[in-house]
Order: C-alpha cells, then sequence, then structure tokens
C-alpha cells in the first residue's frame, strides 16, 4: 500500500511529472563534498581487501611455521656393524633434531597406527615412514650383485588440501633424500665394486601413497572449502536480502526496481521487535537454502559426501548462525551494517579459513583471525563430515562449538543494541498518518 503524503510534498506528484526543475548531473559532479564518503570507503575496501588476500598467498614456504607431520620408525633390523643404532633410528632422529620450536615443521614421531589415525583425523599433513626391513635392506647393498634399492614411504593427507598435502610431501622427500645422502657417506667407503660405490652414493628410494584416501569427486580436499564458502554466502546473502526485503514492506525503505519505485506505509514496529521478524525469518529461510545447497551439489554435481543427516544439520545451523550475525550488525550499524559484516563474515573470514592455505603457512596475523573467524570453524566442521567420518577430533567438535557460541553472541549483541536504542527513544522513522 502507498502512503499518503502530507499537502505540497513533492511525493505527492505523480511519478516522473513535477513542476520544480530537473538537476543535472554535470554541476553535481563538481561538488567535493558529493565525492568524499564514496570516494573514501571505495578506495579503502579496494586498500584493506587487497593487502587480505594477497597477503596470505604470496609466500606459503617463508611462511611456513609449525606444520604438523608424523614420523614413523618401523624399522627392526639390527644396526650395522660399527654402530649403537639402526638406520631407522638414526634417521629419524636426525630429521626429528631439526625441528624444535619455531621451525617450519613439527615433526610428530608416532607408531604407524597412530600415524594412521592423525591422518584420519587430520592432525597431520603427511607422513614419512620408515619401513621394517630398511636397515637390513641397506646392508644387503653393498653385498656382491646388489641391486634392488631400500625405500622410504612418504604419506599424503588430501583431506587437508591440495597445498597442504603437497607442502608437506615436497617437505617428506627432501628429509628422505637428505637421509639417503648421509648414508650413502656413511657406506660408500665400505663397497669394493665401482658399481657398488655408484648405487651407494644415492641409495634410498622415496615412494609416495596417499595415507587418508577421499573421494575421486572431492576437488582434491576442496570440496570442503567451496561447500563452507556456500554455506556462508547463503547466509550472507540470504541475511541482507531479508533486511532489505522486511524494511521495504514496513515502510523503512524504498523499493525500486527498474523505472518502478513504491513505497508502503510505515509499520509502528519496535527495533527490537523489527530484529525479532528478521531473525525468524532468516532461520526459517535458511533451512530451504541449506536444502538446495546440498541438491545442488550432490544429487546435481556429484560431490562425494557422507553422513548426509549431519551434514545437513551441521550446515542450516552454520547458515543460520551467520544470518543471525548479519541481521545484529545490520541492526547495530544501520547503513554502513552490510559493509561491516562483509568484513567480518567475508573479507577476514577467507584467508584465515586455512582450508585453501594452511593457516600454518600464512601469516601470525591470519593464524590469530583463525582463533575466531566463522569460516575457520565451519570449513575444519564441514571438512570433518566429508573427508574424516565425521569425527568429533577432527574439528566437527570446535565447529558445533563456534556455531552455538556465534549464535548467542548475535542473540546478545543484536537485541543488547536494538533494546538500547528503543529505550533511548531511537526511532527509526516516525510513523506517518493514515
Amino acid at each position: 500500500m502507498t502512503s499518503a503524503p502530507p499537502p505540497n510534498d513533492p511525493a505527492s506528484e505523480p511519478r516522473g511529472r513535477t513542476d520544480a526543475p530537473q538537476v543535472r548531473a554535470a554541476p553535481l559532479l563538481r561538488r567535493p563534498a558529493l565525492w568524499l564518503a564514496p570516494g573514501l570507503l571505495s578506495s579503502l575496501v579496494a586498500l584493506f581487501l587487497s593487502l587480505l588476500y594477497m597477503g596470505g598467498i604470496l609466500n606459503p614456504s617463508d611462511q611456513l611455521s609449525r606444520l604438523p607431520i608424523a614420523l614413523v620408525n618401523e624399522d627392526r633390523g639390527r644396526p650395522l656393524p660399527g654402530q649403537q643404532e639402526n638406520l631407522g633410528k638414526q634417521i629419524t632422529d636426525s630429521i626429528a633434531a631439526g625441528g624444535p620450536a619455531g621451525t617450519p615443521v613439527d615433526w610428530r614421531r608416532l607408531d604407524r597406527a597412530g600415524a594412521q589415525d592423525a591422518l584420519a583425523s587430520g592432525k597431520v599433513f603427511g607422513a614419512l615412514v620408515v619401513p621394517a626391513d630398511f636397515t637390513a635392506s641397506v646392508a644387503a647393498l653393498t653385498t656382491e650383485g646388489a641391486t634392488v634399492r631400500p625405500t622410504l614411504t612418504v604419506l599424503t593427507n588430501p583431506g587437508l588440501g591440495s597445498l597442504g598435502s603437497s607442502l608437506a610431501s615436497q617437505i617428506n622427500q627432501n628429509a628422505a633424500h637428505r637421509a639417503s645422502l648421509e648414508i650413502g657417506e656413511q657406506l660408500s667407503p665400505t663397497a669394493a665394486l665401482p658399481t657398488t660405490r655408484l648405487l651407494l652414493t644415492d641409495p634410498v628410494a622415496v615412494t609416495t601413497r596417499v595415507g587418508h584416501p577421499i573421494g575421486r569427486h572431492s576437488g582434491l580436499g576442496l570440496t570442503a572449502f567451496y561447500y563452507t564458502l556456500l554455506l556462508v554466502l547463503s547466509g550472507f546473502i540470504g541475511g541482507n536480502i531479508v533486511h532489505s526485503g522486511v524494511d521495504t514492506a514496513l515502510g523503512y525503505a524504498d523499493s525500486e526496481i527498474g523505472p518502478w519505485h513504491t513505497r508502503h506505509r510505515t509499520v509502528p514496529i519496535s527495533r527490537t521487535q523489527t530484529l525479532v521478524l528478521k531473525m525468524a525469518m532468516t532461520a526459517g529461510i535458511s533451512a530451504l537454502t541449506t536444502t538446495l545447497v546440498m541438491v545442488a551439489t550432490i544429487a546435481v554435481l556429484g560431490m562425494d559426501a557422507a553422513h548426509l543427516p549431519m551434514l545437513w544439520l551441521f550446515s542450516f545451523c552454520a547458515t543460520v548462525a551467520v544470518g543471525l550475525g548479519v541481521q545484529a550488525i545490520n541492526a547495530a550499524f544501520g547503513g554502513i551494517g552490510q559493509l561491516v559484516s562483509m568484513f567480518v563474515f567475508i573479507a577476514l573470514a577467507l584467508p584465515s579459513s586455512g582450508a585453501t592455505v594452511p593457516l600454518q603457512a600464512t601469516p601470525g596475523f591470519y593464524r590469530f583471525l583463525g582463533v575466531f573467524e566463522p569460516m575457520r570453524q565451519l570449513s575444519e566442521g564441514v571438512r570433518s563430515i566429508l573427508y574424516f567420518d565425521a569425527r568429533a577430533d577432527a574439528g566437527l567438535a570446535r565447529g558445533w562449538f563456534m556455531i552455538a557460541l556465534g549464535v548467542v553472541l548475535a542473540l546478545v549483541f543484536g537485541f543488547a543494541m536494538t533494546h538500547y536504542y528503543d529505550r533511548r527513544g531511537l526511532r527509526r522513522l516516525t510513523p506517518q498518518p493514515e
């Protein structure tokens, strides 16, 4: 319904017709004040987005800090003559000694079962395994006719993302190659034949295998990130659509579609009750958008996914948490609320999610953001459901906790601000007369 404007109000004139002279754009463009706010805000947004997004990905290898990798020694062979420990113990001790606090790698010495569990729960990005017959295989190289090289095994964990798994694999291969050269230096003087000495210069082969496989339709470990991004965007965009739609329907904002412009009669409603309405609608609509996201990604596109009921419930709660946060921020900040929520849920969240570039390969600022930014918490929960059998210790428990905390913070912050505004009499608009 269109409100009845007071007499002599220009809005009472038919749309597109007025007796007042029309202002042209040219003189308005010469007003500095008109340029100031849009130009300043646009410049700051462009500057900060560039620094945030590019700052976290330019040199992941140089920023590497405490990347967790399992180190497994299964070698049961007797020590070589003149040595007190077998080669497996020597290799793992040497590698682990290079990883104290402050170094790029957090070597975790585990047995094979422990390493497999760490891979299956996403706690390590890869593993380096010394087999049970390693020392015996190396000793056999010094005998006549030796041709088979002993092998070290590198295990990858693609569920933690292709970049993180690749970094761990590269580190493991470099460590294995250094160990091979050290063994060659020890054994070369003992070789009688030139061919044997040549073989002993680099005696150890390295094989790479997947330590914890994921489905073929998992985007090399990136589906968790993009699926989480869909949930965040659904909550963010859906929340803003509900915010604008409710304001338009209640007469607190104009509706303009193409050349058609309307304004509904203002409904006298407090800020608090408006927020109740928007949050309730956000939660209701999130059930529909979550279902459609799953239908599109899983049923239509064929994304590998298990634990579908849990995935839907987690996705729904994640979308609701983001949507309620958007409503709370918009209620508190008004017109710039969408910009503020964009930074909270998108600009700061994406580079600190750890879903594409591991947080251990980003500057410290992003690791700090990753403690509380929603994208990191949600992506770990989704990753646990998609790749790690929905294990609580693979990030799902933390994801649920942070969703609950986010909902509580959104409700407390949003209603505290609207209640304060209502008590101060800061109404949005004075209701118009019938």
